[in-house]
């Protein structure tokens, strides 16, 4: 039987026909006039997805690829660094750490809670020799957003520390501020806001980090900043550029840019709020205490496996969402409001999670979750 196929996990997300488009144009070459053109234009345009005046780096890779290259550019053997572990992800980045010998603390939070920055403040404040804090914007894993706003009004005045945000699935979601909340290094990835496929990193360093990416002595070759910072102003990237992917990102900043952050980050935010009514309306319990505009994080309810959930949409509706990692799977299940996803996807996707969770036992009344949705977004859907 033909399914139709539909992605509303948190990455890979869907991706606009016209971007699939203008990927699938004649490649250029990465050296040639005609791509420094194309790259000079895509420059201004993270610029102002990031809201930063700071150079932004791009290379192909994941998002991970800019997380390691983070910690390899702006420290050294030995440094002391903070890490805010509250999921998987923050996880990684003190995985991270450890492979390149750094001297690690952690501040560990219970899954689903996001961190106090005044414990950072009191971290600093007893061990000024901490030369970086590294968090998340956004815990995928958990649905958690992290007040990345005051933990960067906190480092500002900790003259040797910086710091080093993840937003992979934060930027082009909610609203980020790069420069006016005083974020050092904010790392992102293509598949998530941005509508594109995997395979595109991006780094944005601010004049403080770039002191600290001079006198860096740990290992590095390809992900090398200050390699890329002067291929950067030919307009150009350092080794072979992933042509066809720029090209789809010129096409994605150009749909932001006419959209505009304010209107974008507005979508985000309804479609959260209509999937966290869903959520209710069905009987179900979210997840995260301080939940992000990108993913709602749903308990599946008692005697029921999320995996479970997560194979009958999959499989009988065609519908992918994610299920819980490492110590959540089988607990929780995901769905995803991020890039080109619009009211009519969360529709469907609340509907086919309704069947699923019928089909396994739990008592709701078919179309509430539905009907939720659709009240949230008749009160509150603008249109430009």
């Amino acid at each position: 039987m033909m399914k139709k196929r539909y992605l509303m996990a948190p990455g890979p997300t869907p991706v606009p026909p016209n971007v699939r488009l203008a990927m699938a144009e004649p490649l250029i070459h990465h050296r040639s006039p005609q791509f420094s053109s194309v790259f000079a234009e895509v420059q201004n345009g993270l610029q102002y997805l990031f809201q930063t005046q700071n150079e932004v780096l791009t290379f192909a890779a994941s998002g991970t690829g800019a997380m390691d290259g983070a910690v390899s550019n702006l420290l050294s053997v030995g440094d002391k660094v903070l890490v805010v572990r509250g999921g998987k992800f923050g996880e990684r980045w003190a995985e991270i750490c450890e492979a390149y010998g750094l001297n690690v603390e952690n501040i560990d939070l219970t899954w689903g809670e996001a961190v106090d920055p005044d414990a950072i403040a009191e971290k600093l404040s007893t061990k000024p020799d901490i030369r970086a804090i590294f968090v998340q914007a956004h815990e995928t894993s958990t649905g958690v957003k992290h007040d990345v706003k005051k933990i960067g009004q906190i480092v500002k005045d900790f003259e040797d520390t910086i710091l080093i945000v993840d937003a992979i699935s934060a930027l082009g979601v909610f609203d980020v501020k790069t420069d006016d909340w005083h974020l050092d290094v904010v790392v992102s990835g293509s598949q998530k806001g941005l509508m594109l496929p995997p395979g595109l990193a991006f780094v944005s360093i601010s004049p403080k980090a770039w002191e600290f990416a001079d006198r860096s002595d740990l290992p590095k070759y390809y992900f090398n900043f200050l390699k890329e910072r002067k291929s950067l102003v030919k307009n150009q990237t350092a080794f072979t550029s992933p042509v066809s992917l720029v090209m789809g990102l010129r096409e994605v900043l150009k749909m932001i840019k006419a959209e505009g952050l304010d209107f974008y980050f507005f979508r985000h935010r309804l479609l959260a709020k209509a999937t966290r009514a869903a959520a209710k309306a069905m009987g179900l319990d979210t997840f995260a205490k301080v939940p992000s505009e990108g993913v709602t994080v749903f308990r599946a309810p008692d005697g029921i496996d999320a995996q479970e959930v997560v194979r009958i949409v999959r499989e009988k509706y065609g519908i992918t969402i994610a299920g819980g990692q490492a110590r959540l799977k089988g607990k929780i299940f995901r769905i995803a409001h991020m890039g080109y996803i619009g009211p009519f996807d969360i529709i469907l996707t609340v509907s086919a999670v309704e069947m699923a969770l019928k089909e396994l036992g739990h008592a709701l009344e078919l179309g509430a979750g539905v009907k939720a949705v659709q009240e949230v977004v008749l009160k509150e859907w603008k249109e430009l």
